[in-house]
């Protein structure tokens, strides 16, 4: 048993070399699943590495790219040189079936993973100093280890979560015609910037609790059930089934707290069930991978886009991803961030909206309405958006009667339910601020038909 070879395919990793070498294109088909360390063979390890960085700076793979990247990092004779590639571009005669290869070099690495953390978890079993619990845990640790590094979820169609909620199948959505520009379907907003610009990144920034992800969200059904739009969606927060039980819950008007538990009257439940029914023709495909690299992501999207076409792209949110290569600071993993959804958005011709965070300073400030700078781990992302967008409501930092205390409640009401959408970049058009009634109980967002002055 001991002297068994690790199980490997070299002809498989030949396989899936030779065909990025003859199709450069052929990567976005398995970057999202298959990682360098993957290969047994650490020449070929060498060789997709260098498939990878080629492929991150947008630029043409082939023989003669990833011969100039592996003399560049010094490993072009170790691995056989120039005739090793041609060698392997003479062995494949077409990148078809290159998912298939690369699937099986997967599988064999993550059973190379389990013999390796059995042997880890044996060691374990032999130290009889350790507590019994102990042990135990460190084993499961281990073990959840591995599979967390198989468990790469994909993108899911709206309507398979909600035939999940329901245990009952809907229509397949209908995707029309070429969409110009996305509109959020919220009047003054879409008058302000002219719907989302393709090939725009808007960056909808907000603090905590303040409604970001419902607006994206709102946004996003708007775009899919009024334009017919195709919308991918990265949710690294938020499972898709909690996405889908806010989408019910603001469709059906129906408190969100009641469709999460599952308790409602019959008619709530009607309205629940039209709601779902609407919801089912929307083009919404759901990410809810929580650990997500630049890499993972981009080569989903470019998937999704190839097979449907894609108007919309949201990201929720910026500070959840993770950037491909460590950087000295986070500042500069998220500025790495920002700048690949912008080149993903020039790429695939779509806007990308990126939600994010904002740093504490807005509550230390004795105004606490958000500015530019605020945005956490700024870095690049005031610079690569297009649109820059903040959530303020007053309700959240003032109560009705600290509010009656410094204002005329007869010329400015208490504004309960009321939330300022400051433009505060806007890259193609005027900065200024517009006006939108929250409803809490259903997380939704309406218009309210009040406009500020510009700035």
């Amino acid at each position: 048993m001991s002297e068994r070879l690790p199980p490997s395919d070299p002809d498989a990793e030949k396989a899936v070399l030779g065909s990025l070498l003859i199709d450069g294109d052929a990567i976005f088909k398995v970057a999202t699943f298959l990682k360098s360390e993957d290969f047994f063979v650490a020449e070929n390890q060498w060789i997709y590495e260098a498939c990878l960085d080629i492929y991150q700076r947008n630029e043409a793979i082939n023989q003669i790219t990833v011969a100039h990247e592996l003399a560049r990092k010094g490993k072009l004779d170790v691995v056989g040189g120039s005739s090793y590639l041609s060698y392997l571009i003479s062995i494949v005669p077409t990148s078809l079936h290159v998912e298939y290869y690369a699937r099986i070099v997967s599988r064999l690495a993550l059973m190379r993973r389990l013999i390796s953390a059995g042997n880890q978890i044996e060691a374990i079993g032999y130290d009889t100093d350790i507590d019994a619990d102990a042990a135990l845990s460190r084993a499961e640790d281990i073990l959840f280890k591995v599979r967390q590094q198989r468990a790469r979820q994909d993108f899911v169609p709206i309507r398979q979560v909600l035939e999940q909620y329901f245990e009952e199948a809907g229509p397949r959505p209908v995707v029309e015609g070429k969409i110009e520009r996305i509109f959020t379907n919220f009047t003054a907003l879409d008058e302000w910037l002219g719907g989302f610009q393709r090939s725009d990144l808007i960056v909808l920034a907000a603090r905590p609790s303040l409604g970001k992800t419902s607006l994206a969200l709102n946004i996003a059904r708007n775009a899919a059930i009024n334009q017919k739009a195709c919308v991918a969606l990265f949710s690294l927060e938020m499972s898709c089934q909690a996405v889908v039980q806010r989408l019910l819950a603001s469709e059906a008007d129906v408190d969100s707290k009641r469709v999460r538990l599952g308790v409602y009257t019959e008619e709530e439940e009607r309205r629940i069930m039209e709601a779902s029914g609407i919801l089912s023709e929307a083009a919404i495909y759901i990410d809810d991978s929580p650990q997500l690299r630049v890499v993972e992501m981009r080569s989903k999207a470019r998937r999704l886009h190839f097979e449907r076409g894609i108007d919309l792209v949201i990201v929720d949110y910026l500070q959840l991803m993770q950037a491909d290569t460590r950087s000295e600071s986070r500042v500069q993993e998220v500025s790495e961030i920002t700048r690949s959804l912008k080149a993903l958005a020039r790429e695939i011709n779509a806007p990308v909206l990126a939600i994010s965070q904002l740093s504490r300073a807005v509550e230390w400030r004795a105004s606490h309405r958000p500015q530019l700078a605020d945005l956490r781990e700024s870095g690049s992302i005031e610079q690569d958006a297009d649109v820059v967008l903040f959530i303020y409501r007053d309700e959240f930092y003032y109560t009705e009667e600290e509010w009656k205390r410094t204002h005329d409640v007869e010329t400015e009401p208490y504004p309960k339910g009321i939330a300022d959408i400051i433009i505060a970049k806007h890259r193609n058009g005027p900065v200024g601020e517009i006006k939108l009634r929250f409803i809490g109980r259903t997380a939704k967002f309406e218009d309210l038909g009040v406009e500020l002055s510009t700035a």
